[in-house]
């Protein structure tokens, strides 16, 4: 009789802690970047009469001791946030990679929220400088939150500056957040961006926004820049001045031509082309490609998230469970 583990959001939270969720996500993009991960294109299924979208994020990585098999669906309702319902709902199955069997299915939101986290972690790690002090979060959703704890566990972060066009939510996760872990107290909500990352050292966007959320003169020099939000080509959080003169870096070529709306507007636009980008993420963790070169120079790291990511992830914490007996259990078959 095999077993099947199921764990909920809490159970995914506890094991899969954001140090060890940075470090997976570095040898994520080593695998990808090295030809280690079959990694099919996300296809994209429109619901229509909900105003919904449903991803389905298939990958096997055989890659720096990690054999593993997941597929990830992640829907986002719209509709959902009126209800008292979060944007975002997500379910990660986990499967042996020697047999095709069922070994876990993983609550999604809350991964995917970590690992998206992570991945933002990971790039500031490689690429902000490291006497970075100041942090500005744009967004106060489940992936801002994340974007916080990532950035202040990859940086020793005094100040964080929250701007979200929800004052209530932004109030919220500064009382919640302030405080915990490396997160430091001195949150402060922003009234506007320019407030935000006027003086921040790294800028986080996590947003559903459509159009530019900040204004490129605002940007000092030497800012790193992670923008997770947008994941369409018609859409973009960045204005095109900051990636015009960024150092930009994202987590696969690939995907990037296919959804980054951040990259792909300018190059439409005539005002980059495509090598523009510096390299992937991968390339700098394997050392294949350079990232910062200067105090100075505008870093941007455009994440438009990929299944690669979700593997690692749940590896971490399916391996975790296992060992703390977390989770429930159940006949499978």
């Amino acid at each position: 009789m095999s077993r099947l583990l199921i764990l909920n959001a809490d159970d995914v939270r506890r094991c899969l802690p954001m140090d060890a969720a940075i470090e997976a996500m570095k040898h994520a993009y080593a695998s990808l970047t090295q030809g280690h991960a079959i990694m099919p294109a996300r296809a994209h299924l429109p619901i229509e009469p909900h105003d919904g979208v449903s991803l389905v994020m298939p990958v096997y990585v055989n890659s720096d001791g990690v054999e593993a098999l997941s597929v990830k669906v992640v829907s986002l309702f719209p509709g959902n946030i009126p209800n008292g319902l979060p944007l975002i709902q997500s379910a990660v199955m986990v499967f042996n990679a020697q047999t095709g069997q069922p070994m876990a299915v993983l609550e999604g939101s809350t991964l995917t929220g970590i690992r998206t986290g992570a991945a933002a972690g990971a790039a500031t790690d490689l690429l902000a400088r490291l006497e970075s002090k100041t942090a500005a979060i744009i967004g106060a959703g489940v992936q801002a939150r994340t974007q916080l704890e990532a950035v202040c566990t990859a940086r020793n972060i005094e100040t964080a500056w929250i701007f979200g066009p929800t004052r209530s939510k932004v109030e919220a996760m500064i009382e919640s957040m302030a405080g915990q872990g490396k997160i430091p107290s001195d949150l402060r909500l922003a009234s506007s961006p320019k407030e935000a990352i006027s003086d921040a050292d790294i800028i986080c966007t996590a947003t559903t926004s459509s159009t530019p959320v900040f204004d490129d003169a605002k940007v000092k020099a030497g800012t790193h820049i992670n923008a997770v939000g947008s994941y369409q080509p018609h859409v973009r959080e960045i204005p095109p001045e900051t990636v015009v003169r960024s150092r930009v870096y994202v987590d696969s070529y690939a995907d990037a031509r296919e959804e980054a709306g951040d990259l792909i507007q300018p190059i439409e636009s005539g005002l980059i082309d495509w090598d523009h980008i510096q390299a992937e993420l991968g390339e700098v963790v394997l050392n294949r490609k350079p990232g910062r070169s200067s105090d100075d120079e505008v870093t941007f790291f455009k994440s438009v998230g990929v299944a690669v990511q979700d593997a690692f992830a749940a590896d971490i914490a399916v391996k975790y469970a296992i060992m703390h007996g977390v989770g429930q259990s159940v006949d499978w078959s």
